[in-house]
């Protein structure tokens, strides 16, 4: 139905708006007892305030047409400050053009409401074209700091070749999320950078950075693999030597790509990891979420890697602008509980919640990869027999 200026109109929009945002969120009934999902997505297109979608005023808009459409909201960043989680989320508008905003909640499973204004990023002498996929990490040096996707046309691009482009990891800090200081790119040997994530703690005096170096903007070339290197300054941020610590493995589900999530939880167990694998498939890539865990003595240790994946594409999520994948940026512990920010298809965002607990666990006792078929139907065949020999014992 055709709309016009009037209040009852825009009553109408905030009240649509309204209803969405106060809706409860309730756990799936089926779960695998790692995690439960949810039912609804926690930010969708539709959380954008009607604010920044329509101009209310009669004069400008005498219609009321929405001016500046929002496309998706997906892959958040995740931290809790005070009682509140908040997720920085890359929102997309109707134009392609990413950018950041900050949405809270009490209860970190519904009810996320963005604040008024996105965050106007500070830019840097070269100016980004778009940035994604913020990472955020509160660091022992007291800054809470966020490290994205910064991406520009590649220069070496051909005149018709609008397509190709460089991306590199940007970096800001900031105490409370409102007040942005942007800080140098990042500085590595690689020509592309993305998924790059800052660790919590100073390593032998030194920041410690999870990177993902790449020799092509999509294509991971030669390179690909979770990297870690050390930088002596933030404020002049270089890494000159980097390792890969979980590299990519053939016929598995990270053989074409994977990638740092948030940064890592410390646990009495180990650093806990969640992570983005890719593999191909008929229908293109398939993106989904594992987990492997570090020594607490050396980070760049793995010392338990379960085979699979943690989270796939389900149902609705695997619908949406990029189909079949699940991306996470974003984590938050409040005591035991987790809560698994992720988005699906890049298009929305979705909660799972676990603990600690559980996910340690899975961790430790979930059997490693053995890379063929053979080890696979062994492996499995050996918790079979146990199985079966316990439901002999007990009634079964």
């Amino acid at each position: 139905m055709l709309k016009s200026h009037s209040t009852d109109n825009i009553k109408a929009l905030f009240e649509e708006y309204e209803y969405l945002i106060n809706q409860v969120n309730s756990p799936l009934g089926t779960n695998n007892g790692v995690y439960e999902r949810y039912e609804n997505p926690v930010l969708t297109a539709e959380h954008a305030p009607v604010h920044w979608r329509y101009d209310l005023d009669a004069t400008r808009n005498p219609l009321l047409l929405e001016r500046q459409g929002i496309n998706a909201a997906f892959n958040a960043g995740a931290i809790s400050i005070d009682d509140r989680i908040l997720l920085v989320a890359r929102v997309e508008g109707v134009d392609r053009k990413s950018f950041f905003a900050v949405a809270e909640s009490k209860t970190g499973i519904d009810n996320f409401r963005f604040w008024d204004y996105p965050i106007l990023l500070p830019e840097t002498d070269d100016p980004d074209v778009n940035v994604y996929d913020m990472r955020l990490t509160r660091h022992e040096d007291g800054w809470i700091y966020g490290l994205f996707c910064t991406e520009r046309r590649d220069p070496k691009a051909g005149p018709g070749d609008f397509s190709s482009a460089v991306a590199q990891c940007g970096i800001v800090r900031t105490k409370d999320l409102k007040s942005w200081e942007r800080l140098p790119d990042l500085k590595t040997s690689s020509s592309q950078q993305r998924n790059c994530v800052l660790h919590p703690e100073f390593v032998d005096g030194k920041y410690a950075f999870y990177t993902r170096p790449m020799d092509g903007f999509i294509d991971t070339g030669s390179g690909g693999g979770i990297g870690w290197g050390l930088c002596d300054d933030m404020t002049n941020p270089e890494i000159s030597s980097e390792i890969i610590i979980e590299d990519r493995r053939y016929h598995t589900i990270n053989e074409v790509k994977n990638g740092q999530g948030p940064a890592p939880i410390k646990t009495d167990a180990g650093w806990l990891h969640l992570a983005h694998g890719v593999r191909n498939t008929a229908a293109g890539l398939r993106y989904v979420l594992y987990l492997f865990m570090t020594s607490l003595e050396e980070p760049t240790k793995i010392i338990y890697r379960p085979a699979g994946h943690l989270i796939a594409p389900q149902g609705i999520e695997r619908v949406g602008d990029v189909s079949n994948v699940v991306f996470a940026n974003g984590w938050v512990q409040r005591g035991e509980q987790i809560f698994i920010y992720y988005a699906s298809s890049d298009t929305r965002m979705h909660v799972a919640t676990s603990t600690v607990e559980r996910l340690v666990d899975y961790c430790k006792n979930t059997p490693e990869d053995g890379l063929r078929s053979g080890k696979s139907v062994e492996v499995r065949s050996e918790m079979i027999a146990k199985n079966l020999e316990w439901m002999k014992n007990n009634g079964f």
